[in-house]
């Protein structure tokens, strides 16, 4: 019984560890892409700063990915910035990519 109940604590160990792990990763590729955008509008390094922390912000409005990029679609269209929603999303998917590395590179 004890193999069990070992074996049952060590998954649910590693789906708390998975899920933090995609948290991070998120947070963290969210932050990049806010610097991104921010980089379009021309931002100072101040509002940068605050612009990252936004876009990590708008990630908790709904489950996905949609509040992100609703976030940036819409500040890049007023800061007449020429970027697609096709666009955000390629950058979106690198900057996963680039968040995972990352992390990893620092575990």
């Amino acid at each position: 019984m004890t193999n069990f109940s070992d074996r049952e604590r060590g998954e649910e160990a590693k789906f708390a560890f998975d899920e933090e792990n995609s948290f991070k990763i998120a947070a963290r590729r969210n932050r990049l892409l806010g610097e991104w955008a921010a980089s379009l509008m021309g931002l100072t390094a101040e509002e940068t700063d605050a612009y990252k922390k936004a876009v990590v912000q708008a990630d908790f409005e709904e489950a996905g990915d949609e509040d992100v990029i609703r976030k940036l679609l819409g500040d890049l269209t007023a800061a007449d910035c020429d970027v697609s929603e096709a666009d955000i999303r390629a950058k979106l998917e690198e900057k996963a990519v680039e968040a995972r590395r990352q992390l990893m590179g620092e575990s």
